[in-house]
């Protein structure tokens, strides 16, 4: 009898599998660890030897003449194209032309989306920006000032942030969004790229997991770095001697989900670099993604919200942003594959309502553009999620998964996506 009590107590002492299976749904469909890791050493041979071949460019596609694209250029080539620039003004001035600079044009109806590069590029027509005119008096006054500022730096050799540039004069460029601009507009005018003026942006983005590199001549070991991760410097120059036994990297548009999976150690149960630029992109992360991608050769998986925006930000690392589509060669990454969340999984992982978010007209209005663009059209996968979305009319960020546990997206959720190979 009491041999038949104690039977009793160990069966219900014994984990219940449905209980388990009710509290973190899908966790029995999970092989172990090996298998799915079997699973990443395929897709990182596969992206390794893709890599291989030489990416193509606008020459390649004899687009060279219609479309324009900046480089990496030296100080002194910087000096010497301003000095340039300011001489044919000066010269403008002298004949009775006027005070005028000669602009590319970044305008929407400029941009041209090229599906054999995967990216968007800026076309050929310039607009004039000259000083006898009211509408763009301003303007032409901030350019010649930011073109006056870079060219001290040339001089000094020095680098500086966005800030600093627009605190030069705070009553001219009135907000910094508008030096900002003229910033990039006097890149796409000398031909260069943004980082070779000097003109940096405050750290944002962070990276963690199993990489080394030299930052300045420091060596880095990013799993050595605490859940908090190292900065990625804002000057790309500094970055150099990657290594790593990674098999892919992970972007990831959140800093929430990015510090849950630092803490969690995720790379360490899953050979990865962990990278973020906590929200929009910024292109210092997007450079360091790129350099990333292309030296180390790993493929880029993508962590967002199932949201509008979420699908936004990865188009921004992968074709680029309207914005600087002038310097897409430099700023993309290519064949970024869409992890999660996406609008499908939303039902498939059993997400509850009550975690999920009713899209706003906005949204949904976004949503509707995105799908009109080439970028988009392009991947059928992309079309039918974002579909969905707007079909629906719900969205999700990715800390809606932790309703089944603060843990399920590192424990669960991602692990069953790299099984499954759940990626587009």
């Amino acid at each position: 009898m009491a041999e038949s009590s104690k039977t009793k107590k160990r069966r219900r002492l014994e984990p219940d599998s449905t209980a388990d299976e009710h509290k973190l749904p899908f966790k029995n469909r999970l092989k172990p660890d090996s298998s799915i890791l079997e699973t990443l050493r395929l897709l990182a041979a596969s992206a390794s030897s893709s890599s291989s071949s030489k990416p193509k460019t606008l020459a390649d596609l004899s687009l060279s003449s219609t479309c324009r694209e900046v480089t990496d250029l030296s100080l002194p080539s910087i000096q010497s194209a301003i000095e340039t620039l300011v001489l044919s003004v000066t010269h403008s001035i002298l004949s009775g032309k006027g005070f005028s600079f000669d602009v590319p044009s970044r305008a929407a109806t400029n941009q041209l989306y090229v599906p054999e590069l995967d990216r968007i590029v800026l076309k050929d027509k310039n607009t004039l920006r000259p000083f006898a005119n009211i509408s763009s008096v301003r303007k032409t006054t901030i350019t010649a000032k930011i073109l006056s500022l870079i060219h001290q730096l040339c001089l000094k050799n020095i680098h500086v942030t966005k800030r600093d540039l627009f605190y030069t004069d705070v009553k001219l460029f009135q907000d910094q969004t508008q030096s900002d601009a003229v910033l990039d507009d006097v890149s796409c005018m000398l031909g260069c790229t943004r980082s070779s003026l000097n003109v940096v942006a405050s750290e944002k983005g962070v990276v963690v997991g199993r990489l080394i590199f030299s930052d300045n001549g420091d060596m880095i070991d990013c799993t050595k770095m605490g859940m908090g991760g190292k900065a990625i410097p804002p000057n790309i120059d500094r970055v150099g001697d990657m290594q790593s036994d990674a098999l892919f990297i992970l972007l990831v548009e959140k800093d929430a989900a990015y510090m849950r999976l630092a803490e969690d150690r995720f790379y360490n149960r899953f050979p990865c670099i962990i990278v973020t630029a906590k929200g929009q992109p910024d292109v210092a992360t997007r450079l360091f993604l790129r350099k990333m991608k292309m030296e180390l050769k790993l493929p880029v998986l993508a962590l967002v919200d199932s949201d509008p925006y979420g699908l936004k930000i990865l188009s921004v690392y992968g074709c680029g942003s309207k914005n600087m589509s002038y310097d897409s060669a430099n700023l993309t990454t290519p064949d970024i594959k869409w992890l999660g969340v996406r609008p499908s999984d939303l039902d498939k992982y059993k997400i509850p309502e009550q975690c999920r978010l009713p899209m706003t007209e906005q949204d949904i209005k976004t949503g509707k553009d995105l799908l009109e663009e080439d970028f988009v059209k392009k991947n059928p996968g992309w079309v039918e999620e974002l579909t969905l979305m707007v079909k629906t009319k719900h969205k999700a960020e990715i800390q809606a998964l932790s309703t089944f546990g603060f843990q399920y997206l590192s424990e669960v959720y991602l692990p069953l996506k790299l099984q499954q190979e759940d990626w587009l």
